[in-house]
């Protein structure tokens, strides 16, 4: 059992790993500000999710259950939305002709 839940974590930080780095990938070379925004903030909370699933697991192998993880998830999932929100309303501001059309009439 103990080797499955090594493979798990592994599996884990690896996955991560990988998101978070796909998401730096999409934050320096994507074109428009809105894509940039756009792939950082889906790809990277996929990846620090996964690492914090795999230090929970890695914690509950331990004696004692840390809720670090589970307060840092929390965190992650309200601020990260709100604040990639926030960024779009301050750039449609800036540029109001970047906002799209609305969608004809029937």
């Amino acid at each position: 059992m103990s080797t499955l839940v090594d493979y798990l974590i592994a599996g884990l930080l690896l996955t991560g790993g990988g998101f978070a780095l796909i998401g730096s990938y999409g934050l320096a070379r994507l074109s428009d500000f809105y894509k940039r925004l756009h792939g950082p903030t889906k790809a990277t909370t996929l990846g620090v999710g996964c690492i914090l699933i795999a230090s929970s697991l890695l914690s509950l192998r331990g004696s004692a259950l840390s809720l670090h993880e589970l307060l840092i998830t929390l965190f992650l999932l309200i601020s990260a939305p709100v604040s990639a929100h926030l960024l779009v309303k301050a750039a449609l501001h800036l540029d109001p002709r970047a906002k799209p059309p609305l969608p004809p009439e029937q």
